[in-house]
């Protein structure tokens, strides 16, 4: 009964959402049921009580999932109020705009329970093969405008206010924050002693609702942002002490490439997080080859930003919880990531030597490469490198290799055989 009572509570509050909020309400409920938990400490109370809040504010369906004391695997899980967003339509016209938003799979589904009608709205260069999939398979209007996430986002505003639609933003909502929060409450359910949680950002949704409970179910959890760095608009911000708007982004992490920082959410940003670490592109290219080849896990370069970040922590001895918040990516993506990360692994790199225009010297630098398990998958021939073919011709050798090592071995091989060989370009 007492569980039953406080679940009842926790819907309530969340039923309420912003208002609640506003009002500091939700705070107490909160540190109220987080203290009844602590002085209880009843494990099973509180596993049975994290059942009954997902399922009610979380709108979660069932889907297996796993959590270690090293990665959080990437789950899609409909966390966020759903019902209660929707419900905000039906006072309205009864349809619903919204940008890019990761969780229109179940709010689609509740909209067409419901009868209303929904319409997504993408950058052009959003994922290509995304765009035709949601709107064949989850049957709603796919508008494609812009060339970022906030070209997108004014347009889809526009719209609504023009034609009195329901619009519902993608982060700088405390509704959806806190349907992104119950994240931490998983977090803590499997791993209570967790030291670190690693969150990306990009409007700053996601880190404000994990953030925020987080700190409220233990305060000494240090919660650390993510941003790419050509789009690390809430670092900017927080620095600014107000939102600011990046001129322009540059960055692979298409999830996350965002100009401002929701207004809404700031100010919990600003209060519950322990710090951001920027990641550069080329760091999401490793960490997808190994989430790749290690891990056996297709994550997308947003969701790779926690996993790119652990090198920037100094820590050791600690239980740290990367969030990967997704895996959207198409193959053409995919298999360029891949290629890149194997060149920036030295898996694969391209020497250029010069030789004699005669017979065997082909062979001769084959030979050379063979000693060394070298594998040559490219060969380029250039006899136009000179004008004196006899004395030198280039040859170009693609190669792969274990790594930096047996990279610097291979080139070592060719120098003492008499060639002068030059890294160049990677050609794959």
């Amino acid at each position: 009964n007492s569980m039953m009572q406080y679940v009842a509570i926790i819907s309530f509050a969340v039923g309420m959402g912003g208002m609640l909020d506003k009002l500091g309400v939700l705070d107490n409920i909160l540190n109220a049921i987080v203290g009844h938990i602590k002085s209880d400490a009843s494990l099973i109370f509180f596993t049975l009580l994290t059942g009954y809040v997902t399922s009610l504010i979380s709108c979660s369906q069932p889907m297996a999932h796993v959590l270690t004391g090293r990665l959080m695997a990437p789950i899609f899980r409909q966390r966020n109020i759903a019902p209660e967003i929707l419900s905000r339509s039906l006072e309205d016209s009864g349809t619903l705009a919204g940008p890019m938003i990761p969780w229109h799979g179940y709010c689609v589904y509740m909209s067409g329970t419901l009868g209303v009608a929904w319409a997504t709205f993408f950058p052009f260069l959003f994922l290509l093969y995304l765009t035709p999939f949601v709107s064949i398979f989850y049957g709603f209007t796919v508008i494609l405008y812009g060339d970022v996430y906030d070209e997108a986002c004014a347009h889809a505003l526009e719209l609504a206010e023009k034609n009195g639609y329901t619009f519902v933003h993608p982060f700088d909502d405390l509704d959806v924050a806190t349907g992104q929060g119950t994240i931490a409450m998983e977090i803590i359910k499997e791993l209570p002693l967790v030291d670190y949680i690693l969150v990306p950002i990009g409007g700053g949704g996601l880190a404000t609702g994990v953030s925020t409970l987080a700190k409220l179910l233990n305060p000494k959890i240090k919660v650390i942002g993510v941003e790419p760095a050509g789009a690390a608009c809430m670092q900017e911000s927080i620095k600014a002490g107000k939102v600011q708007t990046m001129p322009q982004v540059n960055t692979i992490a298409d999830g996350t490439a965002v100009k401002t920082p929701g207004e809404k959410i700031f100010p919990y940003v600003s209060k519950n997080l322990d710090g951001i670490i920027t990641v550069e592109d080329e760091e999401l290219v490793v960490a997808f080859l190994d989430m790749v080849e290690n891990h056996k896990m297709v994550v997308e370069n947003s969701g790779l930003l926690t996993v790119a970040a652990l090198k920037h922590l100094d820590v050791k001895n600690k239980k740290i919880v990367s969030i990967l918040s997704g895996g959207n990516m198409d193959v053409i993506t995919m298999s360029c990531v891949v290629q890149q990360g194997l060149v920036l692994r030295d898996r694969i790199f391209t020497v250029s030597v010069l030789l004699p225009d005669k017979p065997g010297e082909l062979s001769r630098v084959s030979d050379v490469i063979a000693k060394q398990s070298g594998n040559v998958i490219k060969l380029e021939h250039n006899q136009f490198v000179s004008i004196n073919r006899n004395a030198a011709v280039e040859l170009r050798i693609t190669l792969e290799a274990y790594g930096t090592e047996h990279k610097n071995q291979i080139i070592k091989a060719l120098k003492d055989n008499g060639y002068q060989p030059k890294l160049v370009r990677a050609s794959i």
